[in-house]
């Protein structure tokens, strides 16, 4: 396979996942490490130029697996970055035209996605190690070099909105999930916080959260009713409906 960038046309990615209390997001560092083992300090999301006759889904997709180690996991494309100034900076654009090959770059367009996985799942790879990356809690998120902080920014706002009409929340929890698990995570996505009761009563109405004969091990607390999501009963329940049923 011809693996040769197109220099105009990139793909960023912003992974999130989340770890029982934080929404946490995957950081790289723009430079590999060197012999003595240590990187620079100018952080970034994953992306990449994409290889020519790519499709841009497949550039994602390929991202995500080098970054993870993971595949078919939720993925969605949520906008497109085309500032003439967003390589304004000379350094990183000397750093892009050197890592690149190419030295006529002077602009580049970034299609910019944004992927859910749980945090047990995501695996170290050889990119992962070779860049640094590391999870980081959205709430204390560094200045990102290029626009990164923006496309942070507006893939956070869509995740918000995906949430309220999608059932995306079962893409960032563990298979089997505690009710306190669910609500953190609304809580923590949505920004505010939801009353107990009322929540648990709404979610105790829907027929695809399923509560199990189990509870949670390796806690030093009372342990909690583990649940799970019955992704085909809520497809034929969404037939009749629009939207997340909630």
């Amino acid at each position: 396979m011809d693996t040769t960038r197109n220099p105009y046309i990139s793909v960023d990615c912003v992974i999130f996942g989340f770890d029982g209390d934080k929404l946490q997001v995957l950081l790289i560092n723009r430079d590999r490490k060197s012999s003595n083992g240590k990187t620079g300090n100018r952080l970034k999301l994953p992306g990449d130029l994409i290889i020519k006759g790519e499709p841009l889904d497949e550039s994602a997709q390929r991202i995500l697996k080098e970054y993870t180690g993971l595949e078919n996991i939720y993925l969605k494309q949520f906008n497109v970055f085309d500032n003439p100034e967003r390589l304004s900076n000379e350094e990183n654009l000397n750093w892009l035209r050197k890592s690149s090959g190419v030295t006529d770059i002077y602009r580049v367009v970034t299609i910019a996605y944004y992927s859910l996985i749980k945090l047990d799942m995501s695996g170290r790879t050889d990119l992962s190690i070779v860049y640094d990356a590391r999870w980081y809690p959205v709430e204390k998120i560094p200045g990102l070099i290029f626009d990164h902080n923006e496309i942070l920014e507006s893939g956070l706002l869509n995740l918000r909105k995906g949430f309220l009409t999608d059932p995306l929340c079962f893409e960032l929890l563990p298979t089997k999930f505690t009710l306190n698990q669910l609500q953190k995570l609304y809580e923590v996505i949505l920004g505010f916080e939801l009353d107990n009761r009322n929540f648990r009563k709404k979610i105790n109405r829907l027929e695809y959260i399923i509560p199990l004969n189990e509870r949670q091990t390796g806690v030093n607390h009372k342990p909690a009713r583990l649940y799970v999501f019955d992704r085909e009963k809520y497809n034929v329940l969404k037939k009749a409906h629009t939207g997340f049923i909630v």
